[in-house]
């Protein structure tokens, strides 16, 4: 089965998008049957992809195809052609803004979320109406679907009509060859020295995003849990800047313990688990997620958390972490100062967190994915034998 997956959304590699192509494509080469992958890679993102230079074939995108409305018109247009004259079986393309409406081949596609539906603020005009109207349509056109929890598979049937006939749920995975514990003490001694974080810290692992990932009223938590423990705790804040960047940095630098907020920047895949075991404790206070990694891997590598429960939050941190009300920085002072100050409740959480890490891995999200390429491929094979 030759397979085709396009990886052109992935920002460099600075998004979650990116760490599901990066990890799905390792998983996948490493898994036996008689599957072929190419891959689709912008010019400048080669690089990331050298782990499968010996094991896929790599068709390079120019760079011209990397803007947004670009790489949307070479998904509509150029991508089709390259999927027949590549002579593919099936074709993946894991981002819901780049789906296609020409059929070259078995269509599969991951959807993470439907954020615009739950979020009004969550992007521009022109983004909200191409994620609720355009990407209705062109979700009907493809074969199978990936939803990477319960509450996107529930979200495609409430928006867009799409049933278990076309969805199939696929959780993400965690590598947990990289997500692991190891020696705290080590990691914090070298948090210490590359980012200064010579206190317990907690951390936030997210891009910079306003409001939708709720930096703003992490900050007035952490604000209040400050003035009323007198604690010398750090909060560090991981991750690049995006859209409405501006507004978490002003609220940080308005802080009255703005010293004591750390921006880290974005922290690479080599320094992530390290990063993530020198924590005291994981904060994720998102206002939606269709899945949410950070939480997972934080727990796997032996670090408690506190998580909102919005979007798919619940079902993936399920009842290891402690959960706050996002919108009420009083809810989230509460688990601050809870957590800062309770080492038992530390240690519950960081045992409920290593269990509940155990339920996701990539070896077992790859296969079922290629399950669902032959899925796809056979359906197409049905479609053709009756005329379709």
């Amino acid at each position: 089965m030759k397979i085709g997956l396009s990886t052109t959304m992935i920002q460099r590699g600075k998004s979650g998008v990116a760490r599901y192509v990066l990890d799905l494509v390792q998983a996948l080469l490493d898994t036996p049957g008689d599957h072929q992958l190419q891959l689709f890679v912008l010019e400048e993102d080669r690089e990331l992809f050298a782990f499968a230079r010996d094991r896929a074939a790599i068709l390079t995108v120019p760079e011209t195809a990397r803007t947004p409305v670009a790489n949307i018109r070479w998904h509509q247009t150029r991508l089709p052609a390259l999927a027949r004259q590549q002579d593919l079986d099936v074709l993946h393309v894991p981002s819901y803004r780049r789906l296609l409406w020409p059929r070259p081949c078995a269509l599969v596609a991951t959807i993470h979320d439907l954020a615009p539906f739950h979020l009004a603020t969550k992007y521009d005009w022109k983004r909200m109406f191409y994620g609720r109207v355009v990407v209705k349509r062109l979700a009907r056109r493809q074969h199978e679907i990936v939803a990477v929890s319960e509450q996107t598979a529930r979200d495609l049937e409430r928006f867009f009509g799409l049933g278990a006939d076309r969805v199939t749920v696929i959780w993400n995975g965690i590598d947990h060859s990289r997500f692991r514990e190891e020696n705290p003490a080590a990691d914090r001694a070298a948090a210490a020295d590359r980012w200064g974080l010579d206190r317990p810290f907690f951390l936030y692992v997210s891009r910079l995003e306003h409001p939708a990932k709720n930096h703003a009223r992490l900050i007035e938590g952490f604000n209040r849990f400050k003035r009323q423990t007198g604690s010398d705790w750090l909060l560090a804040l991981a991750g690049g800047d995006w859209h409405g960047a501006e507004v978490i940095r002003s609220a940080a630098a308005a802080a009255p313990f703005a010293r004591d907020i750390r921006f880290l920047g974005f922290v690479d895949d080599v320094a992530l688990p390290g990063l993530y075991r020198a924590a005291a404790v994981f904060v994720y206070p998102s206002l939606f997620e269709g899945f949410g990694l950070p939480p997972v891997e934080a727990m796997a590598c032996g670090t408690p958390v506190i998580s909102s429960t919005r979007g798919a939050l619940r079902e993936v941190v399920a009842d290891a972490a402690r959960t706050v009300d996002p919108e009420n920085p009083g809810s989230l002072e509460e688990a601050l100062a809870a957590l800062a100050g309770e080492a038992a409740e530390r240690e519950r959480l960081r045992a409920a967190g290593r269990a509940n890490a155990r339920r996701f891995d990539w070896r077992l999200t790859a296969r079922q994915t290629l399950a669902l390429y032959a899925r796809a491929a056979g359906r197409v094979c049905g479609e053709e034998s009756r005329g379709v």
